[in-house]
């Protein structure tokens, strides 16, 4: 019986290891290439950007007066360690995959350049981070 319940939560805690996204979902499946596909410089319109990927997670101006919207995503997930009792004191941490898409238009509310960025994180915690 004891065995049946240690195989179960060693289950359970495998098949729940935490995740948990922010930011705007529709960059979680957007790479250079299938942003490149939806924008085109010189193009492309802000109801364009707006209808693929949402309401921006940040607008700005520069000193000209030129829009610029940021759209940013992240996914964290908890390391196995983090479950294991006691051993989550000394090691923990997650591994986070980040993206951000950046959006500049001319003063015609046109696309003028843009750039998407991808990258993995790994943030440790605990008393013996290493």
């Amino acid at each position: 019986m004891i065995r049946n319940n240690l195989l179960v939560a060693i289950v359970s805690a495998s098949v729940l290891v935490g995740c948990a996204s922010s930011g705007v979902q529709q960059l979680k499946t957007e790479d250079a290439t299938s942003v490149s596909a939806k924008l085109t410089r010189g193009t492309s319109t802000k109801d364009d950007v707006r209808k693929a990927f949402g309401d921006p997670t940040e607008t700005s101006f520069t000193d000209s007066g030129n829009e610029i919207w940021r759209y940013r995503y992240s996914n964290a997930t908890s390391k196995g360690i983090n479950f294991v009792p006691i051993a989550n004191i000394f090691m923990s941490g997650q591994n986070v995959d980040k993206k951000e898409l950046v959006v500049f238009f001319d003063d015609h509310g046109v696309v003028k350049n843009y750039a998407m960025q991808s990258s993995k994180e790994e943030v440790k915690s605990g008393i013996l981070p290493q």
